[in-house]
């Protein structure tokens, strides 16, 4: 497959894994470069320059292939300068930016060879991001996993309204998780697509506890809800009774202060690394309805590809006026 992505980054495919907090280490970001995507690290979980730089080093032995190092902005309060210096000395091939203002990195990396990636969920974010030098958009919508926008704008409605406002490339993210999904994302304009939560159910995920991963491969796609959207920053999670509690706190006129222990940092790894479903979170987008298997990475590449390109001679068929199948 070719597009503006594949070229940008180097790639075989345009499949670009999500940054996943917690979750985003070595060996899944060089299994989905070592078929053909752009795999990434996640900054903020490593906390530490020396740390950052390790598994930067670590990926680079498991793969001669192009990976990204995420910034999760929101997640350093403000304190994020030393990690990316170590990116930028380390030279990773991209950067992606998520969950605040892009400026500030983007100044940073100008100029150092870098290509940047910035996740945003309405058009005037990304038209922001493209004044601000960005190389490619990744715009998710409201079925997505993690943190959301505020307005409800379905992946659908989403993309198409992005790439029509911007000229750089955009990747589609939200309810993505198998050749279908990349199929109609390109369909609706965009260069190639950002897949989170399907990356967590494959083996190479390691540091997900198996609890969690079968509650992505059993669930459906009625099982997430939303929490935090008092506090202004919505983030779609696994439903539980700990979810439904937050939710109904919420309700109750909770403040961020009340609930910050609920949806801390620590509360997402009680779950994903403990397993412990009763006093933890779990991110998850409204994909795990259609995730019913633990592939490799290299499987689940395999079938996308496979799927998308019967997908194609489908809707070649029906343009054409092939008998319908």
């Amino acid at each position: 497959m070719r597009t503006r992505v594949t070229d940008i980054f180097g790639i075989q495919y345009p499949i670009i894994q999500g940054g996943l907090a917690y979750l985003g280490y070595a060996e899944l970001a060089a299994a989905v470069s070592n078929a053909g995507g752009l795999g990434q690290i996640t900054a903020a979980t490593l906390r530490t320059p020396e740390n950052l730089r390790s598994e930067i080093r670590k990926v680079r032995k498991l793969t001669d292939k192009p990976f990204g190092v995420n910034f999760a902005i929101a997640r350093y309060n403000g304190l994020y300068e030393e990690l990316l210096e170590v990116a930028i000395e380390e030279q990773v091939p991209a950067i992606s930016i998520t969950g605040g203002n892009p400026q500030p990195v983007l100044e940073r990396v100008k100029g150092e060879n870098i290509k940047t990636l910035v996740l945003v969920s309405g058009v005037r974010h990304a038209q922001k991001a493209e004044q601000l030098g960005a190389d490619v958009i990744m715009a998710v919508g409201q079925e997505g996993g993690g943190h959301l926008g505020r307005d409800d704008i379905g992946t659908m409605v989403l993309v198409p309204r992005i790439v029509d406002n911007v000229s750089i490339p955009v990747l589609a993210a939200g309810g993505i998780g198998d050749g279908r999904g990349l199929l109609a994302a390109i369909s609706l304009g965009a260069g190639g697509i950002v897949m989170g939560t399907r990356f967590i159910a494959t083996q190479e995920c390691v540091h997900a506890n198996e609890k969690y991963k079968d509650a992505l491969l059993h669930a459906n796609e009625t099982d997430t809800v939303i929490i935090k959207k008092t506090l202004g920053t919505p983030g779609r999670v696994l439903k539980t009774d700990y979810a439904l509690d937050i939710i109904e706190r919420e309700r109750n006129g909770a403040t961020y202060e009340d609930l910050k222990n609920m949806i801390s940092g620590k509360s997402n790894c009680r779950f994903i690394y403990d397993g412990n479903t009763e006093e933890g979170i779990g991110w998850a987008g409204q994909i795990i309805g259609l995730i019913d298997n633990i592939p490799t990475v290299q499987e689940l590449f395999d079938e996308m590809i496979q799927t998308a390109s019967k997908g194609l001679n489908r809707i070649e068929n029906i343009i054409g006026g092939a008998a319908p199948r």
